[in-house]
């Protein structure tokens, strides 16, 4: 059990080993990442119509061999690696769709890829786990040679889980939160997150996926619940 100051009852993350699908040896630890990106994947084709949504194509050059069933963050977005051939091909059913940018992918458009982490792999971002909690507006990039920084919108409800320097995962990239206004919060990007991401082509207007640090979402969700004695 792990005790936080004042929490009443256990706080602890697990991460679960279960098989990478039907018939696959090995295991991963389902839907959580750290946020480090390691492709830029392109969407191949238009996304195709299924029943239950789209199926999502990518081609990337990626040295990783994705194995069916893995799980995968497109744009922070956990999805399941269902098919393979030339191109990485993703079920993606209509909530997530409605609920994160997926919905607004068309062919030729650049994704942020990041696969599960592994009980050897070392977590150099934050705890991630593929859940979107909020589709976000980019309100402006300021372009400044040592101080490159992006400012978004701050959805209505999340001012509440965003602090100065924390944790905060944008469109799958780990970053840490370094202004925050009434309504809004800017992240500060380096030259390599430029170059390996997809963020250094945002601009004013784009939409952007957002998922809240887990230990901030945690505490609030027992503070809600009066399970937490709030400091005096």
């Amino acid at each position: 059990m792990v005790e936080w100051g004042r929490i009443a009852g256990p706080l602890a993350l697990r991460a679960i080993r279960i098989p990478c699908g039907d018939g696959v040896e090995g295991l991963s630890w389902a839907g959580m990442f750290t946020g480090l990106v390691q492709c830029i994947g392109t969407v191949a084709t238009a996304p195709e119509p299924t029943e239950s949504g789209v199926r999502l194509r990518i081609a990337a050059d990626w040295d990783h061999a994705v194995q069916a069933g893995e799980s995968i963050a497109v744009n922070g977005c956990c999805l399941s690696y269902v098919e393979g051939g030339p191109d990485l091909a993703f079920d993606v059913v209509g909530q997530t769709l409605a609920a994160t940018t997926l919905g607004g992918l068309t062919q030729g458009d650049p994704v942020n890829l990041e696969h599960a982490v592994t009980p050897s792999t070392l977590l150099g971002g934050h705890i991630v786990q593929g859940h979107v909690d909020d589709v976000a507006e980019v309100m402006s990039v300021s372009k400044a040679a040592a101080d490159y920084r992006v400012r978004v919108a701050a959805p209505p409800g999340s001012v509440g889980l965003l602090v100065s320097r924390g944790s905060i995962t944008v469109s799958g990239v780990s970053l840490t939160l370094a202004a925050l206004g009434p309504d809004w919060f800017e992240v500060a990007l380096i030259p390599t997150t430029l170059e390996e991401t997809t963020l250094g082509t945002l601009v004013a207007g784009d939409r952007v996926n957002l998922e809240y640090d887990v230990l901030a979402k945690f505490v609030a969700r027992r503070l809600e619940l009066g399970l937490i004695e709030p400091a005096t």
